[in-house]
């Protein structure tokens, strides 16, 4: 089950338990006859709207600032008095009445951060004037580890709270598995990233470089024009911010790319370049076209081939941009091609198409994985599928 159904359940949960407590406050208002619905049906929208609310800080994960941005939605779900929530340490929000029962927090919650089970206790609180007589603790688990815990305060005892109080911690907790997932996602990216940086190849610097020296002499001009486009190729690629960057970025990075190669093939390589400029503001995972044009690079002028064209085309497709790579090189038997986007290939093969098919489809979805038509002498196609917005891709 994915975390965003497990979420849905849970809130299921928490207006079985919460709203019943939310509709019994608004029974006892007049019902307009300008209002649609009934008293549950209300309490219902307020309780799953507040909890659209208190989602977005919670899925930074458990901090002082997430815990303080969700914490007066939190207590509005359970409509309790007071609520406070920790990490495994210390108190990192107190909202409602009766702040100083804070400074005891920590030493109530003790075992059950220890255990995992859910606790209630007595306040004990000396004074008079104190409406907290009582509080129900549970703990926030991912993964099964407690990484804090969520606790409600009341007058009373009370069996409904304590239910609530459940199904809301349930909540939160899917609420911080979703952030450790975004966590891990953000840490596979920039894996990969190192991974497809690790595979600039050596011999592809040293040929740069030996092509940019030959040119010292005879060309001083083309010698410099050359080793700023090394300067500027080798900056982008190993630039340290963003997961993400725009079209025009990565075409340009490319296009320095292929002057450096053309530096050494000269006329055996003719490269065509196609591009619609409505399409360069479009965002993408950064370093996700490169590799292919490499790939066409290597396959186009791979064995006895004389000479070889690389055509690469970034056109508009509605809510798309498309974007192909294509080359007229020895091609590749389209088994040996799926054994590679399996991760069948060995260390040293197709590597980087498998990285670029894998981090499309965890950005954007399985329909978004590279479009491969090849075959044994017949060169190689590469269709990349771009959606113009999605949430959270934004190039920097």
């Amino acid at each position: 089950m994915t975390g965003a159904g497990y979420a849905v359940i849970v809130l299921i949960g928490v207006l079985l338990s919460g709203a019943g407590l939310l509709a019994g406050r608004r029974t006892a208002r007049p019902v307009r006859t300008s209002d649609v619905g009934t008293p549950v049906e209300h309490a219902t929208f307020e309780t799953l709207h507040t909890a659209s609310l208190a989602a977005p800080p919670l899925r930074a994960g458990l901090t002082e600032d997430s815990a303080r941005k969700s914490a007066r939605r939190l207590r509005s779900l359970l409509g309790t008095d007071a609520l406070c929530l920790t990490d495994r340490e210390r108190v990192l929000v107190w909202d409602g009445e009766g702040g100083h029962h804070g400074e005891h927090v920590m030493e109530q919650v003790a075992e059950l951060l220890a255990s995992g089970r859910d606790t209630a206790f007595r306040s004990d609180c000396d004074d008079l004037d104190c409406p907290l007589r009582w509080a129900v603790a549970v703990p926030l688990t991912v993964d099964h580890r407690v990484l804090g815990a969520l606790i409600a305060y009341a007058p009373r005892e009370s069996a409904v709270l304590a239910r609530a109080a459940g199904e809301v911690a349930r909540w939160v907790c899917v609420q911080l598995e979703l952030a450790e997932l975004d966590r891990s996602r953000t840490q596979l990216i920039e894996a990969e990233i190192r991974a497809l940086r690790a595979q600039i190849s050596p011999h592809f610097i040293f040929n740069s470089l030996a092509a940019i020296a030959s040119f010292v002499r005879t060309d001083p001009e083309q010698a410099r024009e050359l080793l700023l486009e090394f300067a500027d190729f080798t900056r982008y690629s190993f630039r340290s911010h963003g997961d993400f960057t725009t079209l025009a970025d990565e075409l340009h990075s490319i296009d320095q790319y292929l002057a450096l190669v053309r530096a050494r093939f000269g006329e055996r390589l003719a490269v065509t370049l196609q591009v619609a400029p409505e399409v360069l503001p479009v965002a993408l995972p950064f370093l996700c076209l490169q590799p292919l044009v490499e790939n066409a690079v290597k396959h186009g002028l791979e064995g006895a081939v004389t000479s070889s064209r690389i055509t690469i085309s970034a056109l508009d497709a509605g809510s798309e941009a498309e974007v192909v790579i294509e080359d007229d090189g020895i091609g590749m038997d389209p088994e040996r091609l799926r054994h590679i986007l399996r991760g069948e290939g060995g260390k040293s093969t197709g590597v980087g198409l498998l990285n670029v098919d894998e981090r499309l489809r965890q950005v954007y979805g399985d329909d978004y994985g590279l479009v491969i038509e090849t075959g044994i002498g017949a060169g190689m196609r590469i269709t990349v599928r771009l959606p113009k917005y999605r949430a959270g891709v934004h190039g920097s």
